[in-house]
């Protein structure tokens, strides 16, 4: 006990005082103001949280410094609101992506296949392969029929939509139509060009060995996704009808599971594709990332328009009228409030209480996987010594890009959770990255835990900034009240982490190197 006193003195002593202010800053404050103010703080931690810990992964296990991350969380937000708002553009999209996807399902073939057809000028015909998969997504995208809003029609633009859902009066849009090309060529043609894409990769990667030996495993991947493709072409009409009459609370399940698979997804894409080249190089990887993070945000801006807008929240937290505010749980549970009475004061349930929760669902989970899971283990002896762990048969790089996927998984989850709480806008993603390296910076740079705790003292620091602002700081023997101004929120975040990082330059839970 003593020993863990004298290693963490410093520590101990900068978190008491931390606390002591925390405590200062409640006396002038009502109970339900400071309760409401302390909760606002857990929500704002929490979204912070998942984009800092995405992050922190990402960073503290493969030494990459995401600058897209922001971006991502943004595109979660935005994918989970199409999902929930406009279930019929999802529907239309599953089929062409899953076609596309198909190809790539097929590595394993891939590279038996590039080993025996071994010949000069191998480059050559794959470039040649990759023009012709070019030209017919050239020719069949453009005309493949997707259901979209019309961001220079406010009457069809999302913001329309998203007021629409709001009130309840969700009606299916029109369905689109294959008119233009037949369903037929459309399937083949994206069948073509998606096996043409992997092959060419395979090919051009390929060493001479073949790889794995191929299994009936080697074809399911490619028979799901076929499934899910083809199902979604043939049912679409019974499909889009069925999300429509879904229960909010269903559909906004929904929603996160896809918006969170579609983060995995681009992560494991920009890992594979643009990073893992990279891993040496970590200025360019510094460029690309952030090139990579404008791109992003001019496409949400192309595709979603401009104008901010609001995610309805689902049923379970959007209850009103007879029973609301709701002052017991199981008043909540039978008319679904969206506020309670706690402290006798309104406390918004989805934001300063599942939001919170979920929080903190995703880092005891992460938690476990990291430390008491088999992938945790390989994780970590891969960044300790990858030569070994590959002696050992295991496929570090997999798991370094299941570690990447992972990371922008819980970033285009916080997107999606926060898109009901502070709407969606195309600047969300820069202020958030920013929130979380400044708690990343506060709890330690490649900290698990650490992000977990600056995360939750920069929601907290902001919110009761935000509160004094309404209710005024009493100047000591004086009358004067000082109410900060909203730019002090931010800078007070950038104090806070400069006073802490002069007292421990690495952090309050990081390590040194």
């Amino acid at each position: 006990m003593n020993t863990f006193l004298r290693k963490n003195l410093l520590l101990l002593l900068t978190l008491a005082v931390l606390a002591g202010f925390l405590a200062a800053a409640g006396r002038n404050m009502e109970t339900s103001d400071f309760v409401i103010t302390l909760l606002r703080g857990f929500s704002v931690g929490a979204l912070t949280f998942l984009v800092a810990s995405g992050f922190s992964l990402i960073f503290g296990l493969l030494d990459v410094l995401n600058l897209a991350h922001g971006t991502l969380f943004m595109i979660g937000a935005y994918a989970g609101w199409t999902v929930y708002v406009r279930p019929d553009t999802f529907i239309d999209l599953v089929t062409p992506l899953a076609l596309l996807v198909s190809g790539f399902t097929l590595a394993d073939a891939w590279r038996h296949l590039a080993v025996r057809i071994s010949m000069t000028g191998r480059g050559v015909a794959a470039w040649i392969g990759f023009g012709v998969a070019a030209l017919l997504l050239a020719y069949i995208l453009p005309r493949y029929p997707i259901a979209m809003w019309n961001v220079d029609d406010y009457a069809q633009s999302p913001v329309a939509y998203s007021l629409a859902a709001s009130q309840g009066q969700v009606t299916p849009p029109p369905a689109a139509t294959f008119t233009e090309i037949a369903p037929g060529v459309a399937v083949l043609g994206l069948l073509i060009s998606s096996a043409f894409i992997a092959f060419g990769l395979a090919w051009l990667r390929s060493g001479g060995q073949a790889g794995r030996p191929l299994t009936w495993r080697s074809f399911t991947r490619v028979a799901m996704v076929l499934l899910v493709g083809l199902g979604a072409l043939i049912f679409n009409d019974a499909l889009t009808a069925w999300l429509f009459a879904l229960n909010s609370n269903w559909l906004f399940a929904i929603a996160v599971a896809v918006s969170v698979a579609t983060g995995v997804a681009l992560g494991g894409l920009m890992e594979v594709t643009l990073i893992r080249p990279l891993y040496v190089r970590p200025i360019y990887q510094l460029m690309l990332t952030l090139g990579l993070s404008v791109i992003g945000t001019e496409l949400v801006r192309a595709i979603w328009g401009r104008p901010e807008f609001t995610m309805p929240k689902p049923e379970l937290f959007a209850g009103t009228g007879a029973g609301c505010p709701a002052t017991t749980f199981g008043d909540w549970l039978t008319h679904h409030c969206s506020t309670v009475i706690l402290f006798e004061g309104r406390v918004r349930v989805y934001n300063e209480i599942f939001i919170p929760l979920v929080g903190l669902v995703v880092l005891i989970s992460i938690w476990i996987l990291l430390k008491r899971s088999r992938l945790g283990m390989i994780i970590r002896a891969g960044v300790q010594d990858r030569q070994m762990v590959e002696a050992l048969g295991i496929n570090v790089r997999r798991v370094f890009t299941q570690v990447f996927a992972l990371g922008v998984g819980l970033a285009a989850l916080g997107g999606v959770l926060a898109a009901p709480s502070i709407g969606l806008s195309n600047t969300m993603g820069e202020s958030f990255l920013l929130n979380a390296l400044i708690a990343l910076a506060i709890g330690g740079l490649t900290s698990y835990p650490g992000a977990a705790l600056g995360s939750l003292l920069v929601g907290l620091l902001q919110q009761f900034i935000i509160k004094y602002g309404q209710i005024g700081i009493p100047i000591p023997f004086t009358e004067i009240l000082f109410k900060p101004t909203p730019p002090i929120v931010p800078a007070s975040t950038v104090l806070l982490m400069v006073i802490v990082l002069l007292i421990m330059p690495n952090g309050l839970l990081g390590k040194k190197e």
